[in-house]
Order: structure tokens, then sequence, then C-alpha cells
């Protein structure tokens, strides 16, 4: 193969691919109708529950020292690990 042909091979092969014309086929007109949602007929009053608030927030706090206390232990075990492997 001479390098003429590889590049007009090549060339006519990037005009294709590079082409300004595009076959794009959408069919917007057979989409389905959007849907709105219904809104819930529960009435909400104005009026909130401190109780259910700070039980929310004790719930919140206690994953959080669950997590902390998790990852504290991980960090000491890693410590004492390496401590170990230095030590022989």
């Amino acid at each position: 193969m001479n390098f003429a042909y590889v590049v007009c091979v090549m060339f006519i092969c990037f005009i294709s691919v590079m082409s300004a014309e595009k076959n794009l086929d959408f069919e917007v007109n057979n989409l389905p109708p959007l849907e709105t949602s219904q809104k819930s007929e529960q009435i909400i009053s104005g009026r909130v529950d401190i109780n259910i608030l700070l039980n929310r927030a004790r719930k919140v706090k206690e994953k959080e020292t669950i997590t902390n206390i998790v990852f504290v232990g991980l960090t000491l075990s890693l410590i004492f690990i390496i401590g170990i492997i230095l030590s022989f």
C-alpha cells in the first residue's frame, strides 16, 4: 500500500464522521403527556411538638457519637498494629 492511498482513505473516513449533516430522528410528537403531581389532602397544623424535635435531635447526636467512637477505635487499633509490626 502506498502512503497516498492510506491518507486518502483516512481523509474520506474523517470527512464522513465529521460531516455537518446529521440524521437525527427524534419523534417529539409521540411522547406521552406530562402528569402533574397531586397534592395530598392532609391538613398540616402550624403547631410543632417539641418532644418530637428533641427526640430527633437525640437520635442524630447518638449516631454522631457512635461514628466518632468507631473512628477513634479504628485509629487506635491501627496505631497499635503498626507499633507491634515495627517492634519486631
